[in-house]
């Protein structure tokens, strides 16, 4: 096998083993369950966008890694919020190669907000619509297996919602 398919495997392996622990993350009622999770998934889902050399994609999911631990230690901390956006917008223009990098770019600055600055519900709503743009990323990084998990990711977090949204409820009538 040519070193271009063996790569295309390897991304797609790779973006399944994502896919599994973002499937779990965001079934998690608890947000420090659904950070740590997600911490492993952006490992696996940096490396995938490098074999596809994607490289915004793939710098602004390994920066996320980054995102993810400030997050745990600095929630609502807007100057780590602002350095954050700022060190995405650095990386998207250090690796820039088109209209094509700017669903990663997007996906990077509206999970930085979300985490950084929203809890539960208003949270997942934000990291739903980077999923959407993850979606985006991925179609046209050619991976299929990134694809799918980030459709799963997005209806897993809206399912997620859903079961939140209905525990407020049955907490108020109890």
């Amino acid at each position: 096998m040519d070193e271009i398919g063996l790569r295309w495997l390897l991304g797609q392996g790779v973006s399944l083993v994502a896919l599994a622990l973002c499937l779990v993350a965001f079934t998690s009622k608890r947000d420090d369950r659904l950070f740590v999770l997600l911490l492993f998934a952006n490992v696996a889902f940096a490396a995938q966008f490098a074999l596809f050399e994607s490289w915004v994609a793939s710098g602004i999911s390994a920066l996320i890694v980054l995102r993810i631990a400030l997050v745990r230690r600095f929630p609502r901390n807007r100057a780590v919020m602002l350095a954050m956006l700022l060190a995405t917008v650095a990386v998207a223009l250090v690796t820039w190669s088109g209209p094509r990098d700017i669903p990663a770019l997007a996906a990077g600055l509206l999970g930085t907000y979300g985490m950084f600055m929203l809890r539960g519900i208003p949270m997942r709503i934000a990291l739903a619509a980077a999923a959407l743009c993850w979606v985006a990323s991925n179609l046209l990084a050619g991976s299929i297996g990134g694809t799918i998990a980030e459709s799963l990711i997005f209806l897993t977090n809206v399912i997620t919602m859903l079961r939140l949204r209905r525990d407020a409820r049955l907490q108020c009538a109890g």
